[in-house]
C-alpha cells in the first residue's frame, strides 16, 4: 500500500520535472563577474533547467542541514536518556540477581513433567 502511494506521488512529480526540463532546455549565459558581464573567463552557457534543478537541489541540501542542526539538542537528549535507561536496567538486573531465591526466567525446570 505504501509503495502504491509513493508511486502515486512520485510519478506525477517526475512527469512535471521532465516537462519543466523540456520547456527550459534553451541555454543562457551565466556571468560570475559582477563588474564585466562579457568577461569570457567567468562567463559560461548552460541550459536553464540545470539552473532550476541546481537551485532546488541546493535548497534541499541547505534546508536539510539546517533542520538536522536545529534538532541536535533532541538527539543529544535522546542519547542521554538511552544511557540512563541502560544504566538503570543494568542496576535492576544486578539487584535481582543478588536477591535470594530469585530464579532467572527461561526454560522450565527438568523436574516439570509438562515440559515438552
Amino acid at each position: 500500500m505504501t509503495r502504491f502511494l509513493r508511486n502515486l506521488l512520485l510519478i506525477p512529480i517526475a512527469a512535471l520535472l521532465v516537462v519543466l526540463a523540456v520547456a527550459n532546455r534553451h541555454t543562457t549565459l551565466i556571468s560570475l563577474n559582477p563588474f564585466s558581464s562579457q568577461d569570457p573567463m567567468l562567463t559560461f552557457s548552460i541550459p536553464v533547467f540545470w539552473l532550476l534543478f541546481g537551485a532546488v537541489g541546493l535548497g534541499l541540501i541547505l534546508g536539510s542541514s539546517a533542520t538536522w542542526l536545529r534538532q541536535g539538542r533532541f538527539r543529544q537528549e535522546a542519547r542521554a536518556q538511552r544511557r540512563e535507561t541502560n544504566k538503570l536496567r543494568y542496576e535492576t538486573d544486578s539487584q535481582l540477581r543478588e536477591t535470594p531465591g530469585y530464579i532467572v526466567p527461561g526454560l522450565s525446570s527438568p523436574d516439570n513433567k509438562k515440559a515438552a
